[in-house]
């Protein structure tokens, strides 16, 4: 039987770059897993990604934290391709009710969202915007490569997470960052930053959300990559000439994804550039469209092969 998602994207192959098509088509875990394979992975839809952590450096030291945490009983795996970034194997109380997290010392952060800023990798000379910034992981974690100097404009629209980033900045001892209760598409379209992160609201992935093949549907992600290209329009709005936007999600669509950034690309004066990172090059044929040749730069992060939640890396520079 053919998947009615790869029939329907066929049919309306010519619109597929302005995401016109059909949001009547029920989709099952079945089809979703095909559409990915057509893409070019091997997932089975019950991928999982271990608990990690990402040290402070802000305000602990990071081996005398490691050895604290390891006299304790948890056992710690290095991830290799990060800065500060360890695997929980096993702990035998929450990590995150312990004395040295109250303190700041860490922040529990899935392994691939530690990714975006360690890419990004702004620098205490760097004025930066968090354009989605709750509940504060990228935004601490930004300081924290800072050194606290520079300046961190964080911004999001939800008050109620704002309390859980304000939270998060005064335990992680974040001193160079202004927070912001706004919608970051209302800010004035003044090229202000340096560095722009936009780690979109995207449609999420089924790894760390164990509902989601139930409750995910088109309309939903339509609605999503429209929500993402005004973002991308405004990030590119807001950096001065030369400065780097770190777009991400945690989101396998491509309609979130490469399509996006061959969005970006058509619209807006920017090139790609390389990533160091773990994964897959982005995906240039998609439903039988050819992309940009450029989008090979971006990253793909499958369950299956990155062993984390599903992630798509892309990092522009204006021209």
């Amino acid at each position: 039987m053919v998947n009615p998602y790869l029939r329907m994207i066929k049919q309306f192959h010519g619109n597929i770059l302005d995401g016109a098509h059909s949001q009547l088509i029920p989709l099952s875990r079945e089809d979703f897993i095909e559409l990915y394979r057509s893409l070019g992975a091997t997932v089975t839809g019950d991928e999982s990604t271990p608990k990690a952590v990402r040290v402070n450096p802000l305000v602990t030291d990071e081996s005398t934290l490691i050895e604290t945490l390891i006299s304790q009983g948890v056992e710690l795996e290095k991830i290799p391709f990060l800065d500060h970034g360890y695997r929980v194997v096993s702990s035998p109380f929450s990590l995150g009710a312990s004395i040295e997290y109250l303190l700041g010392h860490y922040f529990l952060q899935e392994t691939a969202s530690q990714l975006p800023v360690q890419i990004l990798s702004p620098s205490m000379e760097d004025t930066v915007l968090d354009m989605t910034a709750a509940p504060g992981g990228k935004t601490t974690q930004m300081a924290a490569y800072m050194d606290n100097k520079g300046s961190i404009t964080a911004v999001d629209v939800n008050r109620r997470r704002l309390y859980a980033l304000e939270n998060n900045l005064e335990r992680m001892g974040v001193r160079n960052a202004v927070v912001y209760n706004m919608d970051a598409l209302d800010l004035p379209d003044e090229p202000l930053f340096t560095k722009v992160l936009l780690d979109a609201p995207c449609s999420g992935n089924y790894v760390t959300d164990g509902h989601w093949f139930d409750k995910r549907k088109k309309s939903h992600i339509q609605h999503n990559f429209m929500v993402q290209r005004k973002l991308l329009t405004k990030a590119v709005s807001l950096l001065e000439k030369g400065g780097t936007l770190l777009y991400a999600t945690c989101s396998l669509e491509p309609e979130e994804n490469e399509l996006n950034v061959q969005w970006l690309l058509e619209n807006h004066e920017v090139r790609l550039d390389d990533i160091d990172a773990p994964g897959s090059s982005g995906v240039t044929e998609i439903f039988g469209d050819q992309l940009d040749d450029s989008i090979k730069k971006c990253r793909r992060l499958w369950p299956n092969d990155a062993g984390t939640q599903g992630f798509f890396l892309a990092r522009a520079v204006k021209l």
